[in-house]
């Protein structure tokens, strides 16, 4: 597992929790796998937060770029 900083852990968690960044975006940035931000989330939260939020992003269409409809077109960061 990569090393990163307070602040990199920390905005990957932020864009973890966003609904409409994708898993693709935080592996540009951080070079993250889906099951990498997995682990971080599971290690860096309590237990019920982890449990939380992976009902929340499963099967989420948002959350990966391929479940997307083609016409969504959004503002993507210089940083994605």
């Amino acid at each position: 597992m990569k090393s990163f900083s307070l602040e990199d852990i920390a905005r990957i968690i932020e864009m973890a929790w966003e609904d409409r960044t994708p898993f693709e975006a935080i592996e540009l940035q951080f070079g993250l796998k889906e099951n990498e931000v997995r682990e971080i989330m599971r290690r860096e939260m309590k237990s019920s937060s982890f449990k939380m939020w992976r009902e929340r992003v499963s099967g989420r269409k948002t959350k990966h770029l391929s479940l997307r409809l083609k016409d969504v077109k959004r503002f993507k960061s210089k940083n994605q």
